[in-house]
């Protein structure tokens, strides 16, 4: 192998280079690799599913052994760094049992193709994680799969008894050191020298994967209602899928912050939040995936017993835009319930009881008075697509067939009002995230950027292999289309790298994303 010595100065010009034909430069063999400023000797990072190599919709020991922690704490290695210890898993399956229950479900795996699109199911195996078996010892990855700013902070995230309440996470249970502790108390108890803390995704993640809405279950019925933008710095008044005040996300940090600097954790990195919506779980089904192929023959039934009614009806009450004839030439829209636009009901079952009787005329406004067709504004779930074309159980045919002529619901959708909520509330983590990285002197990586490169037309690319954000063949995101592959998670350790050797003049040297883990196949 060619052997590369270059200086310091060199070297860091080299790792913030990029072009249009390469993100990464892959000429240099060998490097003199320097700690610059900073300690690795004692490396941690703190923060959510992505910190802890989550993927494919589980936890499993390949993921984390391919986390961007663990690839980065690789490189510090050759710096002084030590050893970097994680709460593995038991499998490589994933899940979790709880009391002999299962609590998680399996990782999700490729099974087949059908006319090129990929069916996915989870691997048939019963998780053999079990929440209470504590992980004793010291540990460096303290990222917690699903926790928000707020949970990183509080006492009891890891009190087993609060797990069906909701108070308490199970991944965490498995190494919180008691009842009471917090992460980030258990992270300063390592003694950190250097830290990572990448938090915040989930604080709106969750909001935006259960389509703007809170479920509730009551006797094996469950509801959905629409979450809220809280305004609270009161955590406890939070349901599960509220977008989190950014005064509190703010605030959770900070008091992370100040925790880890009280303990002697002064230098590390911090990382701010990708735009949720640019993920594959939101981009990979299209707004208008009714063809007329797919349609067929039922394309002007639609247009004359349904489609053409409804948008005169909704005409003479100024709602006309609301709802279009079906295209014989062009993929149409599908049906969704907006909750945001007025509800029209009444209107139309009066405008529909002459020709349809009352009781008829009555569903119909029921089923299509907040109804309208998507636009490219807004997101179809990534788990909606095995929806679209379903019957609805209960609704009177032939309105009932999801998409086409009954609306999809609420949890099926990120409407352009709800992904309106979502962008303002990810901007404003984003600006105070990089003011706490500014004021108490830290490296900043911006992963918000990364994801808007990703997603560009060309996406980014490392010795010929071009990445992209799209689903399954862009060989970034994992088969749950939010959480990333051993390569994704490579490429978000050199955004990491190439910020510490910026800040602390450090010259670790960048991994290979194409060494790393794709899409699993069968």
């Amino acid at each position: 192998m060619k052997k590369i010595i270059i200086s310091t100065f060199a070297i860091s010009a080299l790792l913030f280079t990029t072009s249009c034909e390469d993100d990464f430069d892959t000429d240099v063999q060998d490097v003199v690799v320097t700690r610059g400023e900073a300690d690795f000797s004692n490396y941690v990072s703190i923060g959510n599913s992505l910190t802890s190599g989550y993927r494919d919709n589980a936890l499993y020991i390949d993921g984390q052994n391919e986390s961007y922690p663990n690839i980065i704490a690789g490189q510090m290695k050759l710096a002084g760094g030590g050893n970097f210890v994680q709460p593995l898993m038991s499998d490589n399956n994933g899940g979790l049992i709880l009391l002999g229950n299962t609590i998680q479900a399996t990782k999700l795996y490729i099974k087949s193709f059908t006319n090129g699109s990929p069916d996915i199911a989870n691997v048939a195996a019963t998780p053999t994680t079990d929440v209470l078996t504590k992980i004793t010892g010291p540990l460096n990855n303290f990222g917690v799969p699903g926790a928000k700013s707020y949970h990183l902070v509080a006492a009891g995230y890891g009190n087993a008894g609060g797990i069906l309440l909701g108070t308490a996470n199970p991944y965490y249970v498995r190494f919180s050191t008691s009842t009471t502790s917090t992460v980030v108390d258990d992270a300063v108890l390592k003694k950190p020298t250097f830290f990572s803390y990448w938090i915040g995704n989930n604080d709106v993640l969750s909001y935006a994967t259960n389509g703007g809405t809170n479920s509730t279950t009551v006797g094996g019925v469950t509801t959905y209602t629409p979450a809220t933008v809280q305004t609270s710095v009161d955590a406890t008044t939070y349901k599960p899928n509220d977008i989190s005040s950014p005064t509190l996300v703010a605030g959770a940090i900070k008091a992370g912050l100040d925790k880890l600097k009280a303990g002697g954790a002064t230098k590390g990195v911090i990382a701010n939040i990708p735009y949720v919506t640019s993920i594959p779980f939101f981009t990979t089904v299209p707004y208008n995936p009714l063809t007329p192929a797919a349609l067929g023959s039922n394309l002007t039934t639609l247009n004359t017993s349904l489609y053409g009614p409804l948008k005169q009806a909704l005409t003479a009450f100024g709602a006309g835009d609301r709802i279009n004839l079906l295209s014989s030439t062009a993929s149409n829209p599908v049906l969704i319930k907006d909750t945001s636009l007025a509800d029209l009901s009444a209107q139309l079952t009066a405008a529909l009881t002459p020709s349809l009787g009352p009781v008829n005329a009555a569903a119909f406004g029921q089923i299509f008075g907040q109804a309208r067709q998507t636009t490219a504004d807004d997101y179809i779930l990534l788990t909606t697509r095995s929806i679209i074309g379903t019957t609805v159980s209960g609704a009177p045919s032939p309105v009932n067939v999801y998409g086409i002529s009954y609306p999809l619901q609420n949890q099926h959708v990120l409407s352009k009002t709800e992904a309106g909520f979502v962008k303002t509330a990810v901007d404003a983590y984003n600006t105070a995230i990089k003011g706490l990285a500014d004021s108490y002197g830290l490296a900043f990586v911006d992963a918000n950027k990364k994801m808007v490169e990703l997603n560009g037309q060309s996406g980014i690319s490392w010795d010929g292999v071009k990445y992209s954000a799209k689903f399954v063949t862009g060989g970034t995101f994992s088969l749950d289309g939010v959480h990333l592959t051993g390569r994704g998670y490579a490429i978000v350790a050199n955004e990491f790298i190439k910020a510490i050797n910026t800040k602390y003049k450090s010259t670790l040297p960048q991994v290979d994303p194409n060494k790393y883990s794709g899409v699993k196949f069968p």
